[in-house]
């Protein structure tokens, strides 16, 4: 079982029996997340990505936890250079267990820079195997036939976290399809709402999708099996 707790735009933490992890902490200027960088408290922060919205309060929390970050060779040597902060570097296709479970990093579709423009390479999803209980956070991925190889090389994804505010992301229509690729038990739907630009309806998602849905309102919390 994992709980899974939503503070808005891209930013989830995810709760295991042997520990937890935050994907994306974006808080500080985030419009809809309901606590501070100084209220969170996990194990590790995985980053898909670098850019401004994304990396977020990265530097902060792994600093005051002392706890590393886990991302892309490139997104984690520009973090261990510019601002001293330890990680563990990854790429799309690795996989590494840690204490809390296993890590993969797999492909998305978008974009990867500092918040200047400085280019980092690839972005990336992750899959976090909390055994039993296994979860997909995509990023701000488009749609992609990638995800269709979700399904063949990883036995059960059980929770599937999915952008749908278009514009930077995969829209609604766009997402519904990415779960018929992924074929989760669950979906919850992320990266909406935070701007005009990504304004989305959460539930005409749950209504489309087919599979269960879980929509959290930013702070809310939920167990996932």
């Amino acid at each position: 079982m994992v709980t899974v707790t939503y503070h808005g735009h891209n930013c989830v933490e995810f709760a295991g029996e042997a520990g937890k992890v935050i994907v994306d902490p974006f808080l500080s200027g985030n419009p809809l997340a309901e606590v501070g960088p100084d209220e969170i408290d996990v194990d590790a922060i995985l980053l898909t990505h670098a850019h401004g919205d994304h990396l977020g309060d990265t530097v902060a929390i792994a600093k005051r936890l002392d706890v590393p970050v886990i991302s892309t060779f490139e997104v984690v040597q520009w973090l261990e250079r510019t601002y001293d902060v330890a990680g563990h570097a990854m790429h799309i296709g690795g996989s590494h267990r840690f204490d809390f479970g296993r890590v993969r990093l797999v492909v998305a579709h978008h974009g990867n820079s500092t918040p200047d423009g400085i280019s980092l390479g690839p972005p990336c999803g992750v899959v976090i195997d909390f055994d039993p209980t296994v979860v997909y956070h995509a990023g701000d991925t488009a749609l992609t036939l990638d995800m269709k190889l979700l399904d063949g090389i990883i036995e059960t994804i059980d929770f599937a976290c999915l952008p749908i505010g278009g514009n930077f992301t995969m829209d609604i229509a766009d997402a519904v399809h990415a779960a018929d690729f992924i074929r989760p038990r669950m979906v919850m739907p992320i990266h909406y709402d935070t701007f005009d630009v990504i304004k989305a309806d959460p539930k005409e998602f749950a209504k489309r999708v087919h599979c269960d849905c879980l929509v959290l309102r930013p702070g809310e919390s939920a167990e996932v099996v």
